[in-house]
């Protein structure tokens, strides 16, 4: 909302207000966290030996990897099942625990390009509507992908102007 009060009237959001939405992105970060995009995980080959767990991966073999087995780790990221948009705040978490586009060298190449359409939706939504959840309790559910129970209905109200 600051950014909105700092606008004049039909004027749009500019390169240098999509730079200062830092704590928007940390939100949209900690939402990517959670539930990360559609794409959950990735196959690599192993290049060296190595144990896992107690269990031999030898060289040659192709491995399936999930962001949540990063993404929910207490190890990572302390009380992984809290909301915690501060986590990305500063440096953020450590390289390759936090991938929601992949990384270094197979970063999305999509990925400023998304982070400009997230933070314009939410700026637009933000400064637009008051919302709430219908039911306010409401379960998340995996099967496989994590998903609202009902679909999570919501009220938007435009704000009054």
């Amino acid at each position: 909302m600051e950014i909105a009060k700092s606008k004049a009237p039909g004027e749009l959001l500019n390169w240098d207000d999509i730079q200062k939405m830092k704590y928007s992105w940390n939100v949209a970060c900690e939402v990517m966290r959670f539930a990360p995009p559609p794409l959950q995980g990735t196959f690599r080959e192993v290049i060296n030996d190595f144990i896992f767990n107690g269990f031999s991966i030898p060289k040659g073999w192709k491995v399936y990897w999930r962001a949540n087995s990063t993404h929910k780790s207490a190890e990572y990221f302390p009380k992984p099942e809290k909301f915690n948009p501060t986590r990305f705040k500063g440096d953020g978490p450590a390289l390759y625990t936090f991938v929601p586009f992949e990384g270094d060298p197979r970063m999305c190449l999509g990925k400023e390009y998304a982070r400009l359409e997230i933070l314009v939706f939410m700026h637009n939504l933000v400064k637009r509507f008051k919302w709430e959840k219908l039911p306010p309790e409401e379960k998340i559910v995996v099967d496989p992908m994590p998903m609202s129970a009902k679909g999570l209905p919501v009220c938007l109200c435009p704000h009054k102007a």
